[in-house]
Parts: structure tokens; C-alpha cells; sequence
């Protein structure tokens, strides 16, 4: 096994837990909403995204190599996806602001995060 593919490994390894971590505090925080003159901010889901990316930056920065970026972003969205599928009464994301914002905002941050973790990937060779 290369030098290369053992870091793309490693990283998908800690993509993993990452991408269940971020999935699990995410869907806890995004509910937290703050009314502001009768409009209500939901900084729970914006600080569950600035979770998500700050984690998706560490994964690049680590392990040089977009991959692990882009695991935990598929993995994060696949759950939180199925936990707002979920029968009613079961549902941990519905289908409000709050929760509109960290579904679909998951797939956005993803989106920037791997623009931005290309600039540390390893050099070909």
C-alpha cells in the first residue's frame, strides 16, 4: 500500500466518526432559534453548519486530500436526510426553517469545503 493511499484510508477512517458526530450535535443544536422583533433566527442551524465545516476543514488540512471532506459531508447528509424521513412522532429534523437550513445547508457547506480543501491536497507523485 502507498504512502498515499494509507492517508486516503486514515482519512476516511476519521471520516467516519466525524461525519457521525457532526450528524448527531447538529441535529441536537439546529432547533435553537432566537426571536428577534417577532422574526425568528435560527443560529442553531447556522451553528451546526459552521460545525460541519470547521470539521470538514480539519479533515482536509489533516490528511491532505479532499476525500475525507467529501466522506463526511455524504455521511452527514445521508443521516440527517433519513432522520427527516422518519415517521411522524420518530422525526428528529422537521421540515421548518430551522430545519431547511441544516438539511440543505449541509449540502452547500460540503459544496465550499471542498473548494477550499483544495489547496491542501498533496502534490501529484
Amino acid at each position: 500500500m502507498t504512502k498515499r493511499a494509507a492517508g486516503t484510508a486514515g482519512g476516511i477512517a476519521a471520516a467516519v466518526p466525524a461525519a457521525l458526530f457532526v450528524a448527531l450535535a447538529g441535529t441536537a443544536l439546529h432547533r435553537h432559534d432566537l426571536v428577534l422583533n417577532g422574526v425568528d433566527v435560527p443560529w442553531g442551524a447556522v451553528a451546526a453548519l459552521v460545525l460541519l465545516g470547521s470539521v470538514q476543514v480539519w479533515l482536509g488540512a489533516a490528511f491532505r486530500s479532499v476525500v475525507p471532506t467529501a466522506v463526511c459531508g455524504v455521511i452527514c447528509y445521508a443521516l440527517t436526510g433519513w432522520w427527516s424521513t422518519l415517521e411522524t412522532g420518530k422525526r428528529l429534523v422537521i421540515g421548518d426553517t430551522a430545519g431547511n437550513v441544516w438539511v440543505f445547508g449541509i449540502a452547500g457547506i460540503t459544496v465550499a469545503m471542498l473548494a477550499w480543501c483544495r489547496r491542501y491536497r498533496r502534490p501529484p507523485g
